[in-house]
């Protein structure tokens, strides 16, 4: 006998509704306007009986090739391997610039400067091997932009002189979100650590994906493609 809503943990109701939404969108079952409506209730609702209710017209779920697929882009599941990665990578900038960004495995330290140039690191699409991040910046004359994502832990220690630290990123810690703490001396300089994407964004660009990735095999004829995996199954 199934366990009802109510009796669930509502972060595991939550992600499995969210989930149910994104493939009937990406399937052409709800329109761009209905889907990204009830991932903004779902994403705002604590109550079991409300979210179910959002996918209760629903008949597509996901499967096991959706599950992977999700994991594969998204890792929301945190899966730390102490071994993936170096401990310590650096930057360094001189009249320069550079940027860290897209799936990467994030080390356990990042140390960087900046000297008459700039440095980016987004943590948007990384891959957090360890349950922490520490980035250990000296910027003189020079900028960091640093960007990380809505479940993401920031803390923030920079000593700004003649320059200046914009920090709006989210700070209140939740479950056992990955932790970003960025500490050092700008002189001369600014700091800016933001997310570059919204948590709603990173899912509608995912159902996007996958919308596009379904489209050519509804477009196929009987005969065609029968060896593809579905991302789907019905009721």
């Amino acid at each position: 006998m199934p366990v009802e809503n109510q009796d669930r943990p509502i972060d595991g109701l939550r992600e499995e509704v969210i989930d149910q939404l994104i493939v009937n969108y990406a399937h052409e079952e709800l329109s761009l306007e209905a889907f990204e409506g009830r991932l903004d209730q779902a994403l705002a609702s604590n109550d079991a009986s409300k979210l179910g209710e959002l996918v209760a017209d629903l008949e597509l779920k996901a499967d096991k090739s959706y599950a992977e697929q999700k994991r594969e882009e998204l890792d929301l599941e945190l899966d730390y391997d102490y071994g993936a990665t170096r401990d310590v990578e650096y930057s360094i900038n001189i009249f320069g610039g550079s940027n860290r960004s897209g799936p990467w495995n994030v080390p356990r330290e990042i140390r960087m400067l900046n000297l008459f140039g700039g440095g980016e690191i987004d943590f948007t699409d990384a891959r957090f091997t360890h349950p922490s991040v520490r980035i250990k910046l000296l910027t003189l004359f020079g900028g960091a932009s640093i960007y990380v994502r809505e479940d993401n832990h920031t803390v923030s220690r920079i000593i700004s002189i003649f320059g200046g630290t914009d920090n709006s990123a989210p700070s209140s810690r939740s479950g056992d979100a990955p932790v970003v703490i960025v500490e050092g001396l700008v002189l001369f300089g600014g700091t800016t650590i933001k997310i570059k994407r919204t948590i709603k964004e990173v899912f509608v660009d995912f159902a996007n994906r996958i919308r596009d990735i379904q489209r050519p095999r509804s477009n196929k004829a009987p005969n065609q493609g029968a060896g593809a995996t579905p991302l789907f199954k019905r009721n």
